[in-house]
């Protein structure tokens, strides 16, 4: 299934490497760092939702992996409450675009820009790598869709994502793996909301892509290409 991150979180170095100047510094500096960078401080100490004994170490791609659950966002997601993340993919490359581009026009049309003519960004260009992983588990599926309507509402975000967060917080409960459904964004398209780090099995880089989104009248279009990474 396919994972689209932001291409520049791919790289396994530091950003601190371009800002500092000899080993002493940049060791100063990534312990300052740490102090307040929740990725590191999750990874040293766990999250409230999640603890270092389901973290993954020691394979490739690990820190791909740890950062879908020590980043679960201010607001969490469909399937995830802020005490911990859960790795999202798609069944098709294009549902994972859908799904993306929606968020990204989602955040643009909360912009305001008062110079420009919509008082929004009437452009913006991103690169994410496709990140592919394998599954080889028993996920809950909700199925059929009309029976899990109250978990799948497209609107109004953050809020419709409370009956479906607490779907799974129950699910965790039960020690459920994660869950099957229905793209919200992309119609045919299916999701999985995978809940146990181990269960992403051999993530590895595929195509980069760059996603481009255009104002219109009502929202914006989405161009997207393959680009070389």
């Amino acid at each position: 299934m396919h994972r689209l991150i932001p291409a520049r979180y791919s790289e396994t170095g530091t950003v601190l490497e371009e800002v500092t100047d000899d080993e002493e510094m940049l060791r100063d500096a990534a312990e300052l760092d740490a102090a307040t960078n929740e990725r590191i401080h999750g990874e040293l100490y766990g999250l409230s939702g999640i603890g270092q004994f389901e973290l993954v170490y020691g394979i490739p791609n690990a820190h791909i992996i740890r950062a879908a659950f020590l980043h679960p966002g201010p607001f969490g997601a469909r399937f995830n409450d802020t005490t911990r993340g859960a790795w999202y993919a798609g069944e098709t490359v294009a549902t994972s675009i859908a799904e993306v581009a929606y968020h990204k026009s989602k955040r643009l049309q909360d912009i305001v820009v008062p110079e420009l003519p919509g008082e929004r960004p009437d452009e913006e260009s991103s690169s994410f790598d496709d990140w592919q992983a394998d599954f080889h588990a028993s996920f809950h599926a909700l199925e059929p869709a009309e029976d899990y309507a109250n978990y799948l509402q497209p609107e109004p975000v953050p809020q419709c994502y409370l009956p479906s967060q607490e779907l799974a917080r129950q699910l965790l409960l039960k020690q459920s793996n994660g869950v099957l459904y229905p793209s919200v964004r992309r119609k045919g398209g299916t999701c999985l909301a995978c809940f146990r780090p181990a269960l992403v099995h051999q993530p590895r880089r595929a195509k980069r892509y760059e996603i481009v989104l255009r104002a219109k009248k009502d929202g914006y279009d989405t161009t997207v290409r393959s680009i070389t990474s």
